[in-house]
């Protein structure tokens, strides 16, 4: 994606999603260190495992390739959780990426289980390609869901992504009540089709069936520019 990001656009896109988090009781603020973020997923109640895509020791993400969200409450305890990070699929594209499990793992080889898998058959994943964001291990703690909370996490991280990125796609993983349910429309992510991880990563115990969700980098240029 092409074209000079507008920091005070971007600026007043995210403003709308910080005070509706701030209009919930949320504070929101954004960390770097992945090492961090494993220990506080991992000490957070009720979260199941984060995906070794956002963890240094299975997938070191580079210094600016990639970021996490946190809000927490007005006694400082964490109410939501989500991450981001940056693949160069420049010489590749998504469902390649997932299907030799480098989505998952720097080398596959050496940190994947014999019997871990992933197929894409969603066909629009070997259209994305180029600088992808992919977003994902999005956490709600309970007492918070059922209130918009999702979209606001998904907007900020949307803004970040485009002011770090300016990404040619941003994409995520969902199961499909979240298609069924409208969450993922409501979130902002325009396109959906089934078949986009059929996942087995057994070190972990994650068996998914999940949706492929994603909007293209001009669609999100032109939502930030409307606000």
């Amino acid at each position: 994606m092409t074209g000079v990001v507008n920091p005070l656009q971007v600026s007043r896109f995210l403003r709308v999603y910080d005070g509706a988090a701030a209009q919930k009781g949320i504070k929101l603020s954004i960390g770097f260190d992945f090492h961090e973020y494993v220990s506080i997923t991992g000490a957070t109640p009720t979260k199941g495992p984060t995906y070794p895509n956002f963890r240094p020791d299975r997938s070191p993400i580079k210094s600016g390739d990639g970021y996490w969200i946190i809000g927490v409450d007005k006694y400082d305890e964490v109410a939501l959780l989500e991450a981001a990070r940056l693949y160069d699929l420049s010489h590749s594209n998504f469902a390649e990426h997932l299907h030799s499990l480098k989505a998952f793992y720097a080398d596959p080889t050496v940190h994947a289980h014999p019997q871990d898998r992933c197929t894409c058959i969603a066909p629009s994943a070997k259209k994305i390609t180029g600088k992808v964001a992919y977003h994902g291990d999005l956490w709600v703690r309970r007492d918070f869901r059922g209130q918009g909370i999702p979209k606001i996490i998904s907007g900020i991280a949307r803004g970040v992504s485009f002011a770090m990125w300016a990404p040619d796609f941003v994409c995520g993983l969902v199961p499909r009540w979240r298609v069924d349910k409208g969450v993922v429309a409501q979130n902002g992510y325009t396109h959906c089709e089934p078949g986009g991880s059929i996942l087995q990563l057994v070190a972990y115990h994650i068996v998914d069936d999940d949706w492929l969700i994603w909007i293209t980098g001009e669609e999100l240029r032109s939502e930030i520019d409307q606000r």
